[in-house]
């Protein structure tokens, strides 16, 4: 059988690059979709480089990508902080007080550092770096014979996501069965990274496989979802450390912890119904690297 039709390296590269260079000029004023799209298309462009060959021009590019992510992501923090302040407000249970409280915090804090996060945005020059790593890809395909080798890219990827699969498993047996949030983190990470290697799995095949794509795009967004809590957690507790002579104050912060930390063990609970789930997904993947390319 055939290897399915799939898309050049020089595509999948400008397709990785043009999603990012889309989302950063919102992402430098400060909109919230912008920004979280921009971070996710930064991990995208790090997962893809080390399969496109791109010689030390993607290699660079993948440092720019990283640096990004790190940029983008404590914005995207407090926004997430924020987006969860709305939806509670009004909340049965949870004080309006200590809502209004946090918010102001986080507001203040948010303005702060995209002053900074817009600087670091405008540092880096993504059109130039993207025509170096081309000229690289075509450089390279001209100098091989018959050109690129996709049996051998889509096996390297194979390989690259088998090994991200196998650290997922070691994360979920560390994380055990108990609510152990800096474990569970660390699962929500090899989940999210497993994801971005089978997407590029996906695209380099040509497969239209998305089921278990969905299934880990599920599991990381419940652990995504306890992750937050508990930064939300971690932010309510400081201000009510800070509001020692607002008993009122220190009050509704600590009912809204109990709020917080409920959801985050209901939560819990269903990640434990998810694990058979991922760790089946985690064999599939290590058993399709062992498989020759047809």
């Amino acid at each position: 059988m055939p290897v399915p039709r799939s898309p050049s390296s020089a595509l999948l590269l400008r397709q990785r690059v043009l999603a990012l260079r889309r989302m950063l000029p919102g992402a430098r004023t400060g909109d919230v979709h912008a920004v979280h799209q921009a971070r996710v298309a930064t991990r995208r462009l790090r997962e893809a480089m080390p399969l496109l060959a791109a010689g030390k021009p993607g290699r660079k590019m993948e440092r720019v990508a990283r640096d990004l992510t790190g940029v983008l992501g404590p914005v995207r923090e407090l926004d997430v902080a924020l987006l969860m302040l709305s939806d509670l407000e009004g909340t049965a249970g949870v004080p309006a007080a200590a809502v209004a409280c946090l918010r102001r915090a986080i507001s203040e804090e948010r303005r702060a550092l995209h002053k900074e996060t817009a600087r670091r945005i405008g540092e880096y020059d993504l059109e130039r770096l993207q025509q170096k790593a081309l000229r690289a890809l075509e450089k390279k395909a001209d100098g091989a014979a018959g050109g690129v080798d996709r049996r051998a890219q889509i096996a390297a990827a194979r390989r690259r996501a088998a090994r991200r699969a196998a650290r997922v498993e070691t994360a979920i047996d560390v994380a055990g069965a108990i609510y152990l949030p800096d474990r569970l983190h660390q699962v929500r990470i090899a989940v999210k990274k497993l994801r971005y290697a089978l997407e590029m799995v996906r695209d380099l095949s040509g497969s239209r496989a998305e089921a278990r794509i969905r299934v880990l795009k599920r599991s990381q967004d419940l652990l995504g979802r306890m992750h937050d809590l508990e930064v939300l957690i971690a932010r309510t507790r400081g201000l009510q450390a800070a509001a020692v002579r607002d008993l009122k104050l220190s009050s509704d912060l600590d009912q809204l912890v109990r709020r917080l930390e409920t959801e985050a063990r209901q939560l819990h609970g269903q990640y434990i119904t998810t694990r058979r789930s991922l760790l089946d997904i985690c064999n599939r993947v290590a058993a399709a690297a062992d498989r020759k390319v047809a």
